[in-house]
């Protein structure tokens, strides 16, 4: 099935070859939906200077050339040079048709699959899990979960933060109030709790501040027991992400976990290459690279420090050690680092690092997936009334009992146990579908009380949609979808929708902005409910064939909905 614009754009690139000449065949048509038609184009406006000719000319003989066979129903000049098309309901019905036997929508694979590591969530072990981990989870699994459906092979990976410093005085707490008491605090969650008790007695304790040091040692040594006891930390630690993501409904699993221990072994190796090749110099005692393109406040090169002057190794050492590890062993086409915009700069030397060193070469590339903050009603970070950050998981119980509450005053029939599903799906779909609809490099407001909402763009509101569309089967006694006529003004409307979400898909792979998608559920749910409006479906006085094409979308729309919100990872739930 073809997207109607992408099969609009065919006949409009090759009108203009035709009627301009071959030097016109790079033209892009800028197809998109119009208010005035179903279609408009502005392409005349943009060949008015290189054809050397008014606009509007040009638009006239681009019209000239148009084929209006199957797709083009009508087509007309206006204002200055725009090209406005309609569409023949047929040619509409038949695709609508297709997509609703195609088990993807019609939603079609890249024709070029390839191998795409993205790193994303990378909580710290035993930290909590915070506000500050929502929307590198959320937009990570999103675009994860993107371009598997496009065909890619996505390997997901957890750049947890399990090694250094802070571990001697973790390990030290640990030992001072025991393993089994340390397991099972951690267990429950109480990670924070537990970094900052240790945090604590090594700012107040000198004799704490020592051990924690000597421990460091230990661990960077290899000492077995030192180790045993970090082992435990990063288990227990991992199974609470674990119960953090299933909260979320994020598919992160264990096995995705790659932290800095993983790459510890690999910094003096990759330091001592890059040191005996000249690659990388010494600069004030430390091993450095300077990339190209980079300088501080006084003009002078920018440092990337792969070994530090008292011979330790920092974050820009693991980074790459990590991006050669991606591109190398795993075989990596498209690298992804889904990670706030703050460290835009470390990640521009990164890639320029990796490009100079020949490990990034094309059309192998990587990228910065940058994102703004989160933050409070009051355009302040999200922090708790006492100051403290706020739990990831207070997030999500907070989200499903504001759910709850709406639900019981909207519908207090709903059986308790269906209820309360329904709530957990609205209550995390609302927190996924604030942070995705917003423009990822944006901040944006946490405000409860507007994203647990069943009107505006929200989640709920696209949810309600489905289940209204469920309702319908539930009612419909037997009647099934049949062929799909396109008649009225909302069916076309809502049909056109239906089949740009292939096209969408398509954008957001390329683009990595998962907004685009939200904005295009929210306009299929629009559109969904001026259908059901303006189109009676089971009414006595609607004909059988009529009922059976309007059950048929029906069947599309929610299909449609429902696959798209998987792809932000929103579930959808049957009865609300």
């Amino acid at each position: 099935m073809i997207d109607p614009s992408l099969a609009l754009a065919a006949v409009v690139r090759k009108a203009t070859i035709d009627a301009l000449g071959a030097d016109f065949a790079d033209v892009d048509p800028a197809v998109r939906r119009s208010d005035r038609a179903d279609f408009q184009a502005d392409l005349a406006m943009g060949l008015a200077r290189r054809a050397k000719m008014a606009p509007r000319p040009i638009a006239e003989a681009i019209v000239a050339k148009i084929e209006q066979g199957d797709l083009v129903e009508k087509v007309e000049v206006a204002g200055p040079g725009f090209l406005n098309f309609t569409l023949r309901g047929s040619w509409l019905a038949e695709a609508a048709t297709a997509a609703l036997a195609d088990e993807r929508s019609g939603a079609t694979r890249s024709e070029a699959p390839e191998t795409i590591v993205i790193d994303y969530s990378s909580p710290n072990v035993a930290k909590e899990m915070h506000v500050g981990h929502l929307r590198s989870t959320v937009i990570g699994d999103s675009l994860a979960r993107v371009l598997q459906f496009r065909g890619h092979e996505v390997i997901r990976q957890n750049h947890l933060g399990d090694w250094g410093t802070p571990f001697g005085m973790l390990i030290e707490h640990l030992l001072d109030v025991g393993a089994e008491r340390a397991e099972e605090d951690l267990a429950v969650g109480e990670l924070g709790a537990f970094y900052k008790a240790a945090r604590a007695k090594f700012d107040a304790d000198p004799a704490f501040t020592e051990r924690s040091r000597r421990r460091v040692v230990s661990l960077q040594s290899g000492d077995a027991e030192t180790l045993d006891r970090w082992r435990m930390l990063v288990e227990v630690s991992k199974k609470y992400f674990d119960s953090v993501y299933r909260k979320l409904g994020i598919t992160m699993k264990a096995e995705d976990a790659c932290g800095e221990s993983f790459y510890d072994r690999r910094l003096a190796p990759l330091a001592g290459e890059l040191e005996g090749s000249g690659k990388a110099t010494i600069s004030d005692g430390a091993l450095c690279l300077f990339p190209a393109g980079f300088q501080n406040k006084e003009g002078q090169p920018l440092p990337m420090i792969v070994r530090k002057s008292d011979g330790g190794f920092g974050y820009a050492a693991t980074d790459l050690a990590a991006i050669r590890y991606r591109l190398g062993d795993l075989g990596a086409n498209r690298v992804l680092y889904v990670v706030g915009a703050p460290q835009s700069q470390h990640f521009a030397m990164l890639f320029e690092a990796a490009k100079a060193l020949g490990w990034l070469a094309a059309p192998r590339r990587a990228e910065h997936v940058a994102f703004g903050s989160v933050l409070g009603t009051d355009k302040r970070m999200f922090k708790t009334r006492s100051g403290d950050t706020v739990r990831l998981v207070d997030l999500v119980d907070a989200a499903v009992e504001r759910a709850d509450a709406v639900i019981g005053e909207k519908n207090p029939d709903l059986e308790p146990a269906v209820r309360s599903e329904v709530a957990r799906k609205v209550g995390v779909g609302a927190i996924k579908y604030a942070d995705l609809s917003s423009d990822r490099i944006k901040d944006y407001v946490f405000d409860l009380e507007r994203m647990v909402s069943f009107e505006g763009n929200t989640a709920g509101y696209a949810q309600y949609a489905y289940a209204r569309a469920r309702s319908i089967f539930r009612k419909a006694e037997g009647a099934k979808p049949g062929a799909i006529q396109v008649t009225e003004p909302a069916e076309r409307a809502l049909v056109l929708e239906l089949l740009a979400f292939g096209g969408v898909v398509k954008l957001v792979e390329e683009t990595l902005e998962p907004h685009r998608l939200a904005g295009y559920v929210y306009a299929v749910a629009l559109a969904f409910t001026a259908f059901y409006e303006k189109c009676p479906i089971l009414k006595s006085d609607v004909d059988p064939a009529t009922r059976a094409s309007r059950l048929a979308l029906v069947e599309l729309g929610s299909k449609v909905i429902a696959r798209a919100l998987d792809l932000l990872g929103i579930e959808v739930p049957e009865r609300m």
